[in-house]
């Protein structure tokens, strides 16, 4: 019974919103990543967390999707198990995990952090549409004196430039990468791109 008032035919009220051209915003939930068909199996959740999960959760035709927002970090994390080559450990990888805060929003766990994984970011771009990224936590990078960009993986003397979810190579692969002078500017206020400092606007510039 107190259920009831909020129970509806979902899929009826969005399309009724939608024809009225009301302006609506999906929120996925988790990662590209942890997609029940296009993640790292079987280190994923239950469900589509990509952009079609939008239609096939919601009732909604792929075609009223008019464009596509990616939300990524300057960094990678991961939360438990699963492969992740550009994994940072020691005093480096707990420093960023100390000023990033980053422990699960549910379960409160630790999170892994590692470098950013530029071929992951395009598997994201591929597997979703992405038109646009909001890149987030640029600040939490502040006073690392080199930043790494992930360009490639190499395998048993082969050099791999797209994202595989084959654990194996995943698992075993040595990331090649490119790196970049850090900054020491404080970026917690900066709200516009030319107040961003150089080597922060380099940073930017490669990860695009």
């Amino acid at each position: 019974e107190s259920l009831k008032p909020f129970v509806n035919d979902t899929s009826r009220i969005m399309n009724e919103l939608l024809d009225r051209n009301k302006k609506t915003l999906f929120e996925g939930a988790q990662g590209t990543l942890l997609d029940v068909d296009f993640g790292t199996y079987p280190f994923v959740t239950s469900s589509n967390t990509i952009a079609g999960g939008v239609p096939t959760g919601l009732g909604i035709s792929p075609k009223r999707i008019q464009s596509i927002l990616g939300v990524c970090k300057a960094y990678k994390t991961r939360v438990g198990l699963g492969p992740f080559p550009t994994e940072i450990t020691g005093s480096e990888g707990e420093k960023i995990q100390k000023i990033g805060k980053e422990f699960g929003a549910t379960t409160g766990r630790q999170r892994r952090v590692g470098w950013f994984d530029a071929l992951i970011g395009k598997y994201a771009v591929m597997i979703n549409g992405i038109d646009s990224v909001a890149l987030t936590k640029l600040d939490v990078l502040t006073k690392v004196e080199k930043l790494k960009i992930c360009v490639g993986y190499k395998h048993k003397g082969t050099v791999i430039k797209d994202f595989t979810t084959n654990l194996k190579i995943l698992q075993n692969c040595q990331p090649i990468y490119e790196e970049f002078d850090g900054w020491w500017d404080d970026l917690t206020k900066v709200r516009t791109y030319d107040k961003l400092p150089n080597n922060a606007k380099k940073y930017l510039r490669r990860i695009e």
